[in-house]
């Protein structure tokens, strides 16, 4: 093996340069270092936020639960006459037609629908109602709106009166007056 000065002038540049290329380096690394320095101390010298103290709190009271001979209020009541017989005592035989076929006003809850207006003609009057979904339909008495059976009795310019046919909680249903006043 011969060792070529050309070869050894190569190895000695490689090394020459890698070692400008260190210098530079930590040169540049030494110029920003004061600037990190600025901030750091910055930092350190702000006011810190004071931290509130956790709010104190009142110790849970036990309650002993003494009503232990009383029925649970999570099952249903028992009645001594049978359940069927005490709705139809309630209800005089009240319940909504469920045979009848649903207008478009039954889709939507009774405080969903807008009394928008009324019209007349000929001594008949008609309530134009607006649904949600900004669809206006004319109702008349006798038609239903609302979704508890709520059949129009009256149409007056200020509002609609229907009555509702609602569950009485014994398995019956009791009819209850509702409206439906003009919007502004």
């Amino acid at each position: 093996m011969s060792h070529h000065p050309a070869g050894k002038l190569h190895t000695l540049a490689r090394f020459a340069t890698a070692g400008l290329l260190l210098g530079g380096l930590a040169a540049c690394a030494g110029n920003n270092t004061e600037d990190l320095r600025s901030y750091v101390e910055a930092v350190k010298s702000r006011q810190h936020a004071r931290v509130e103290p956790l709010p104190e709190f009142k110790p849970f009271e036990t309650h002993l639960y003494a009503a232990m001979d009383k029925r649970d209020p999570f099952t249903p009541p028992s009645y001594s006459t049978p359940r069927s017989q005490v709705a139809q005592a309630s209800n005089g035989g009240i319940s909504p037609d469920l045979n009848r076929p649903r207008e478009p006003l039954e889709s939507e809850p009774l405080d969903g629908l807008r009394m928008v207006g009324t019209l007349a003609r000929n001594g008949h009057s008609w309530a134009l109602v607006r649904m949600s979904d900004s669809t206006i339909h004319r109702v008349k008495p006798g038609n239903y709106m609302g979704q508890n059976y709520g059949k129009i009795v009256k149409i007056t310019e200020s509002e609609v009166d229907l009555t509702e046919i609602v569950p009485d909680g014994l398995g019956g249903w009791i009819e209850r007056p509702a409206s439906l006043a003009l919007s502004e």
